[in-house]
């Protein structure tokens, strides 16, 4: 009988009933959306941590007049510049360096002579110890000599093949994503990036063309001793070996977590604020309602029904609005954020990772849980305020 006198009354009147699932709606949309935002940018700076890998990056000094070095990895064209191998070896003998690994540059390529532009890193397997961790994920074979890693938003074709300044390299794994550039980048090994820096030279693509690049690199990557302090050794490389700028590494996800956490209070404030406005209409809205439909509850009382019974009535109609009212929000957040999330991290500026599949529905369900709470507790009061009038007044008040 309840469920089928809710039904009636809220196809009898789809204005009111499409308001209040609207209400319901933003509550979803709000809590749910802005939970998957704060979530999947949490999770793109936790991925960028992990990945980083390396306490101190050292490069050369004139790399300060092509970019910022706090953004060395972060940017999506670190470009190319080298330095004497030999600076690796003054840097892996000062005190407090335990392990040091050599990277090589070769700036982003373009489309004009090569399949996709990306920025080319090389490594060495033998000593590196931030990009093989993470390959390790998926691929677990030896690197050879034109074997390449891809980050997640490099486009591999079907047979496997990407082709850098007309030199085949074959791709053996696709990297997890971190939400940074470190997703267009391909790794290779030392005799890999060499060969593509060679090719480059031939057609006049690279502006050293006369370095050796089996006695350059373009940047060493340094793990710090146990017991000693990460700023007092960066700061005794500084002092002590010139023409070199060291950079501690953790110091280049500073701004973004600084950025993250800015952004995460201003969706927690629009939340809160929409939460708070759309449960204080819809408190006014039932409680406008229930005063409408005083006849109604009284001719119920006259034949038989139960306090209980129209607390019910209220109770089923507010929890039918609201359970659709939270799907449809649930599903359009969903649909706001999941197919435009390489444009969300672009407009952010931030990393942007998306939560697997069963995350995203906990949330979902989390979020649905509290709209539905929310909405029975509003609508509650008007259920206690309906079942305890007298029905002989609400009669003789609409005659």
């Amino acid at each position: 009988m309840i469920a089928r006198l809710s039904f009636k009354n809220l196809t009898g009147r789809p204005g009111r009933t499409a308001a209040l699932v609207l209400l319901a709606a933003f509550l979803a949309f709000s809590i749910f959306g802005g939970s998957l935002m704060i979530l999947s940018l949490q999770r793109g700076l936790d991925g960028l941590e992990a990945r980083l890998g390396a306490d101190i990056i050292v490069v050369p000094s004139s790399a300060r007049s092509k970019f910022n070095v706090n953004d060395l990895l972060l940017q999506g064209n670190p470009g190319y510049f080298y330095m004497n191998k030999s600076y690796a070896d003054q840097v892996a003998a000062r005190e407090g360096v335990e392990q040091v690994s050599c990277q090589l540059y070769l700036a982003s390529v373009s489309a004009g002579c090569c399949s996709v532009p990306v920025q080319i890193i090389g490594f060495d397997p033998a000593t590196d110890f931030t990009i093989l961790p993470w390959a390790r994920e998926t691929y677990r074979e030896e690197i050879g000599r034109g074997d390449i890693l891809v980050g997640s938003d490099v486009n591999v074709p079907q047979d496997g093949i990407l082709r850098f300044y007309n030199v085949d390299c074959r791709v053996v794994a696709q990297l997890s994503k971190t939400g940074s550039s470190l997703d267009t980048a391909v790794y290779g090994n030392q005799q890999t990036i060499q060969a593509l820096i060679a090719a480059s030279q031939e057609r006049g693509l690279n502006q050293y063309n006369q370095i050796e690049t089996d006695k350059v690199v373009s940047a060493v990557l340094i793990k710090v001793k146990n017991g000693y302090d990460v700023e007092d050794v960066k700061d005794d490389i500084n002092i002590h070996v010139r023409k070199v700028v060291a950079v501690r590494a953790s110091h280049m996800i500073s701004g973004i977590a600084d950025s993250l956490a800015g952004m995460s209070r201003l969706i927690t404030l629009f939340i809160a604020a929409v939460w708070a406005l759309c449960l204080a209409v819809m408190a006014v809205a039932f409680a406008m309602i229930m005063n409408e439909r005083k006849k109604e509850f009284a001719v119920l009382r006259v034949l038989g029904a139960s306090r209980g019974r129209l607390a019910g009535l209220v109770m089923s109609e507010a929890a039918a609005v609201n359970l659709l009212g939270a799907l449809a929000g649930i599903a359009l957040a969903l649909l706001a954020v999941l197919p435009f999330s390489a444009a969300i991290e672009k407009g952010l500026g931030l990393p942007f990772v998306i939560p697997d599949a069963g995350r995203v529905l906990l949330l979902a369900a989390a979020a649905l849980g509290a709209c539905l709470a929310a909405g029975a507790a509003v609508s509650a009061l008007s259920a206690v305020r309906v079942s305890r009038v007298d029905p002989s007044l609400m009669i003789r008040e609409e005659n």
